[in-house]
């Protein structure tokens, strides 16, 4: 399955589970992103890390390993 990662500069995606568990779930929750939401990706860094998308109306830089952890569907 595609992973937020593995989406495209100016491809916008949505959530469909996200895979962490406690602490690091419950970050990526608090910041916005949880099932049926849609992602923007706006930029990715040269080396993939960090990933900045556009979630409910405000910019978000996430780790690489962070975004690995989102499932998402076109």
């Amino acid at each position: 399955m595609k992973t937020l990662r593995d989406a495209k500069i100016g491809e916008t995606v949505k959530v469909k589970k996200l895979t962490g568990e406690g602490a690091v779930k419950r970050r990526i929750m608090d910041m916005g992103i949880t099932k049926g939401i849609e992602v923007y990706v706006r930029k990715v860094a040269p080396l993939g890390d960090p990933v900045e998308v556009t979630v409910r109306g405000y910019e978000l830089s996430l780790r690489k390993a962070d975004a690995e952890m989102i499932l998402v569907e076109e």
